[in-house]
């Protein structure tokens, strides 16, 4: 049996690669189109979820996992392992930390199960995963894991160019677009993550290939100083040859031992919406 298990919602965004190299369970948040549900990455994609917006001009909402299967997920991994982590999306944007801690409560097993508001999304919950599964890995417990990971929430920098304002705007998740929405300019804000929520930014102007040229210039330095361990290029639908131009960009920085690319689920696609990328990484 191991020692520690961790789980995360499908917010985190990591590839089917790094969750089975690192051993880490995934349990679907929802997505709800007009009347019909769907489980995040299970039985929607974000594909459909444009179409459906595209069609029916209206924004999906999203939820979180319910009582009960909260309470199977954690049964199951503590099946495996004699402590869990569950890592949830940012507690301003879900409830799904909320329901995480009333599922641990119910099955009475506070001792051994610890709920991690991430206070952030996507795959700045993604570097939080791969960090605790390392100090899981070299033997931590789980007291200690999360302990580390708190430290080192501050420093995760989680922002994204997005295409359009409209899902956003829709969504009213992002402090400041409201205002930018009514702007008759073509803008491409950057949303970063402070304190667990969205927060508008600098505003680009241009194509997206221009615009995220520039906006990865603007990070560079900060990328310069960076952990050398992991960086993100998340995305949610761009084209392949964008995708590949971002990351020969960080490649040419000669910096990083590991360049991962990966695409947005359900979740982070219905409130971005489609041509959204962004660079995630940890500050030293």
């Amino acid at each position: 049996m191991k020692k520690v298990s961790i789980i995360t919602d499908s917010t985190s965004d990591l590839s089917k690669e790094l969750l089975a190299q690192y051993d880490i369970t995934v349990f679907p948040l929802h997505i709800h189109l007009g009347e019909k549900e769907y489980a995040d990455g299970i039985d929607i994609t974000p594909e459909e979820i444009y179409q459906w917006s595209e069609e029916t001009k209206e924004t999906p909402k999203t939820s979180a996992l319910s009582l009960y299967d909260a309470k199977e997920y954690i049964k199951n991994a503590l099946s495996k392992s004699e402590e869990v982590i569950c890592f949830c999306i940012s507690e301003s944007m879900s409830s799904c930390c909320s329901v995480m801690h009333m599922a641990k409560m119910e099955l009475e097993v506070e001792d051994k199960v610890f709920v991690v508001d991430s206070k952030n999304l996507s795959t700045g919950i993604g570097l939080q995963i791969l960090e605790a599964a390392k100090l899981a890995k070299a033997g931590l417990g789980a007291a200690e894991i999360v302990e580390k990971i708190e430290e080192m929430q501050p420093k995760v920098r989680s922002s994204f160019v997005v295409d359009s304002l409209t899902f956003l705007h829709r969504g009213g998740r992002c402090s400041g677009v409201a205002a930018l929405a009514g702007n008759t300019l073509k803008l491409h804000p950057c949303i970063f993550v402070l304190d667990g929520k969205m927060q508008a930014g600098k505003k680009y102007r241009g194509k997206m290939d221009k615009v995220l040229l520039n906006y990865v210039e603007d990070i560079k330095p900060e990328l310069a100083a960076a952990k050398k361990d992991h960086v993100f290029i998340t995305h949610s639908g761009c084209d392949v040859e964008l995708i590949e131009t971002i990351k020969k960009e960080l490649e040419a920085l000669n910096y990083f031992e590991n360049i991962h690319v990966t695409q947005a689920g359900g979740v982070i696609a219905s409130h971005c919406g489609p041509g959204t990328m962004g660079v995630l990484y940890v500050a030293e």
